[in-house]
């Protein structure tokens, strides 16, 4: 059965399906020697080069699954020459793993990694509604119009955000709860309220809490994997 080229490099664990687009944009990537583009198919005996070298499907490998505490200054990309901190370099996990979704540069806490491309496409759909939580500490003090309008939601990036859940913790700190995943959402809209962003952790997504220090990662336990996975149930995947 013929499987598209960005799905196909998911399923080995090479990479996700947004970072394979990314490397067929580029040019990076071969079918039989045959610079590929976008939608094509890999057919049974097919030969898939990345950057030159052989990629094989070979038997299953364990599924991997980890819970990382992502410290400043650690950027989020499987592109290992774009920047010296990037968190693969960081980790230095034994096999090929990659990061679910982001966390900017500035920005610590909670972020999967997996080599898994199925459950990425699924967390990474924001229609899915999945919840992310942050602690956020701002530059001046917070008003209780501060906290209605982040809730109501913010005109960013040509849209309005969701409604979500904001509660303060402190003169300059609040927790949010998003469903959406805009790029810079939460330091957008603080910007968009006259605020800047002092600090911004990550810890939770969806029913997995952060409880590791920082620069540390553990693997999923079994009861997280099979809530998560309960949870993600009825999520729509990727289109193949």
């Amino acid at each position: 059965m013929a499987t598209r080229i960005n799905k196909y490099l998911s399923e080995l664990g090479y990479c996700s399906r947004r970072v394979a687009d990314k490397l067929i944009e580029e040019g990076k990537v071969t079918i039989n020697g045959k610079i590929t583009e976008k939608g094509t198919k890999v057919e049974k005996g097919d030969q898939v080069e990345v950057g030159g070298k052989r990629i094989k499907k070979s038997t299953k490998q364990k599924d991997i699954y980890l819970v990382f505490n992502k410290p400043v200054g650690i950027v989020c990309t499987t592109d290992r020459r774009a920047d010296p901190n990037n968190i693969i370099d960081f980790i230095k996990y034994p096999t090929r793993i990659f990061p679910i979704g982001r966390l900017d540069k500035l920005s610590e806490g909670l972020i999967f990694l997996t080599n898994d491309g199925d459950i990425v496409n699924k967390i990474l759909r924001a229609r899915n509604n999945h919840e992310k939580e942050y602690i956020v500490s701002v530059n001046r003090l917070i008003n209780r119009d501060f906290i209605q309008n982040m809730s109501n939601g913010v005109q960013i990036l040509d849209t309005i955000t969701k409604n979500c859940f904001v509660k303060q913790l402190g003169p300059k700190k609040f927790k949010i709860v998003l469903t959406q995943g805009l790029n810079r959402q939460i330091r957008r809209m603080c910007e968009f309220l006259g605020y800047k962003v002092q600090s911004l952790k990550r810890v939770r997504i969806m029913n997995i809490k952060l409880d590791v220090p920082t620069g540390k990662y553990r693997e999923f336990t079994k009861e997280e994997l099979l809530k998560l996975n309960g949870l993600l149930e009825n999520s729509s995947k990727t289109f193949d």
